[in-house]
């Protein structure tokens, strides 16, 4: 069994393609129209916080994944699924959860600003590095780690639409303003429908391999809220920036993921099945974080420092 899920190749035509590509051009357009100059001086006014929030990010949800998939040591496609989905940026959610959970909704919208940036450089050199240094020689042949493809990819899906949002905000600010709630509800919506399109068209593929799935994603998704939280309390940022910190590495831009996946790896099953099942967990993740959070803090971890 296990070697057939790296057989695997989703059910994902080319117009669904099509539709996911304009719906994540669409969503990073809308991001766009709601990045202010002000997001990036979070960085001089708040910037332990945001240094935090990008390493976390960037750094130590990748590493600690590569921990997790180490010691669980889960089939190929799976373990791809989880590097990559540590490799995306922060999904569009992240600013919703971090409201809901009484975070600092400035550092949040900031965060996301800066790591859908990064993301063009750092989710391919992150994918790569992991990956490589998980597989090594033992790689599937049928698996190619096309950085310079993937770079290519996350150009056009996110750098793309990005610049073109910001020249639109320049040039029509007042309509700007005025279209990117409406653009950013739209959006949410229509990566949801696609997602639960792709997810309800390869149901049955889920129900052969749940058992591979679920666990994976739910412990992958707690390690990335959870030691977010608490390495953010313990270098000694606040209650509300921590919680941000925390939600902003575990709300993943599954979207970008997929694209990813379908334009790269021809919709391997193991990580188009983690990425699909991320992107409909990563909101029950955020949600229950969410519902932590407003009861207080988690712990108490003064007794820590130094």
């Amino acid at each position: 069994m296990k070697g057939a899920l790296t057989e695997i190749h989703l059910d994902f035509s080319e117009d669904r393609l099509l539709a996911l590509n304009i719906a994540m051009a669409f969503i990073m357009f809308g991001v766009a129209l709601t990045i202010e100059t002000k997001n990036f001086r979070e960085v001089t006014r708040n910037p332990k916080s945001v240094i935090t929030g990008v390493v976390s990010q960037f750094i130590l949800l990748p590493f600690f994944t590569f921990i997790f998939v180490y010691f669980t040591k889960p089939i190929e496609g799976l373990a791809l699924g989880l590097i990559l989905v540590a490799a995306c940026p922060g999904g569009n959610l992240s600013n919703f959860f971090s409201h809901l959970s009484k975070g600092n909704v400035a550092l949040s919208i900031s965060l996301t600003a800066i790591a859908t940036v990064l993301a063009v450089v750092f989710t391919p050199l992150n994918f790569e590095f992991w990956s490589n240094l998980y597989l090594g020689e033992h790689i599937n042949k049928g698996i190619k780690l096309e950085t310079l493809q993937m770079l290519k990819t996350i150009v056009t899906i996110l750098a793309g639409p990005l610049l073109v949002g910001l020249w639109f905000k320049y040039k029509f600010a007042k309509l700007a303003a005025k279209i990117a709630e409406p653009i950013k509800v739209v959006s949410f919506f229509l990566l949801i429908i696609i997602i639960a399109i792709a997810f309800i068209q390869n149901f049955e593929i889920f129900k052969n391999y749940y058992q591979y799935i679920i666990y994976l994603v739910f412990f992958h998704n707690a390690i990335a809220l959870g030691t977010a939280y608490f390495i953010s309390k313990w270098l000694g940022n606040s209650e509300a920036d921590s919680r941000t910190i925390s939600i902003e590495t575990g709300i993943q831009n599954s979207g970008l993921g997929l694209v990813i996946i379908f334009s790269i790896f021809q919709g391997n099953g193991g990580m188009a099945i983690i990425m699909a099942w991320w992107g409909i967990w990563h909101i029950v993740g955020g949600t229950v974080m969410s519902l932590i959070f407003t009861r207080g803090k988690l712990f108490d971890l003064s007794v820590f420092k130094a």
